[in-house]
């Protein structure tokens, strides 16, 4: 295993890491979701990604009951929490980013991951009816407490992001470490564009999730059948509207071509492509089967194989590159 420096922090992340979203508590069993935190581990993961509304908190009781069991010891491994969803019951306090759900929440997945403190705090989106320099100044205050490490933003934009390290200068508080994106061959706009100037400047690390844009780039769509799959959970219409556009489908298509040429299966290609960016601190792999979760954490052998001959031909397939403006 590989690992990264988190933006300009000294903390290090694997530079493949395990995420819940759909699957923990929701798409898999607890015992198949244990030894799919066994396997990442053995392999040297050390960052699992979680979030308050992931399953409702459900995803979060059942990844704090796989820590406990494997008495792993807490140095060894790295683990996340976000607010804004809330978890199973909604209401006036109980979503966004207020200073009241901020802190709130934190104690909730303090107790659903059964750990003293959060490695990592995500913001999970922007909070329009809360001001940016509440937010800082309660995450400031669960820092001072012990109860978060670092604290980050996802899918903020950057002039969100500005916002927030400009409030932390101002009154000498601790801004944010890291944003967590959606980031693979489809969706590049963030990383490759709009944060660049927060990644020169401030050193912001990244924990971008979605590399195999929720299952397009593993291969197993070029069919268009879902049955058995997380878009064929309830409540993920929007999801695989968005999955199952035609043109998408034909891009995975030609890339399945190419990765058969290179003789290395779609998803590890995609990955591989996402830990080419230097500013990827650690790609979240997402599996819903202890084989398919295997195979993907092999990806750092891939990476080699990107040449930039391949690169170009990827490109060439996806033509999805944000354009920069010339200087």
């Amino acid at each position: 295993m590989e690992y990264r420096r988190l933006g300009k922090s000294g903390l290090q992340v694997s530079a493949l890491s395990l995420g819940s979203w759909l699957t923990f508590g929701q798409q898999i069993s607890d015992s198949v979701a244990d030894e799919l935190m066994g396997i990442a581990y053995d392999a040297g993961v050390n960052f699992f990604d979680n979030a308050e509304g992931y399953a409702a908190g459900k995803s979060e009781e059942v990844m704090g009951k796989s820590i406990k069991k494997h008495k792993w010891e807490r140095e060894s491994f790295v683990v996340s929490s976000k607010v804004f969803f809330g978890t199973e019951h909604k209401g006036p306090n109980r979503v966004g980013l207020s200073r009241k759900h901020v802190i709130e929440a934190c104690n909730g997945a303090l107790k659903r991951l059964q750990v003293d403190y959060l490695d990592l705090y995500f913001c999970h989106r922007p909070d329009k009816n809360t001001p940016i320099e509440e937010t800082v100044w309660a995450m400031n205050t669960l820092l001072q407490q012990g109860k978060i490490l670092y604290w980050g933003t996802s899918e903020w934009s950057a002039a969100e992001l500005m916002e927030a390290i400009v409030v932390a200068k101002q009154y000498n508080l601790i801004g944010p470490t890291m944003e967590q994106p959606q980031y693979n061959l489809i969706e590049r706009y963030k990383m490759e564009k709009e944060y660049l100037l927060l990644f020169k400047e401030y050193g912001l690390g990244t924990t971008i999730w979605s590399p195999l844009a929720s299952g397009l780039l593993s291969g197993k769509y070029t069919s268009g059948k879902v049955k058995d799959t997380r878009l064929d959970l309830k409540g993920m219409e929007w999801l695989k509207d968005a999955v199952l556009n035609e043109e998408k489908l034909e891009k995975a298509r030609k890339l399945q071509s190419l990765a058969d040429e290179l003789n290395v299966p779609l998803a590890k290609l995609s990955l591989a492509w996402c830990l080419k960016n230097p500013n990827v601190s650690t790609v979240i792999l997402g599996a819903s089967k202890t084989q398919q979760l295997k195979e993907n954490l092999t990806t750092l052998e891939v990476v080699p194989l990107l040449s930039t001959e391949v690169m170009e031909k990827i490109e060439d397939i996806v033509k999805t590159k944000p354009v920069l403006p010339q200087f």
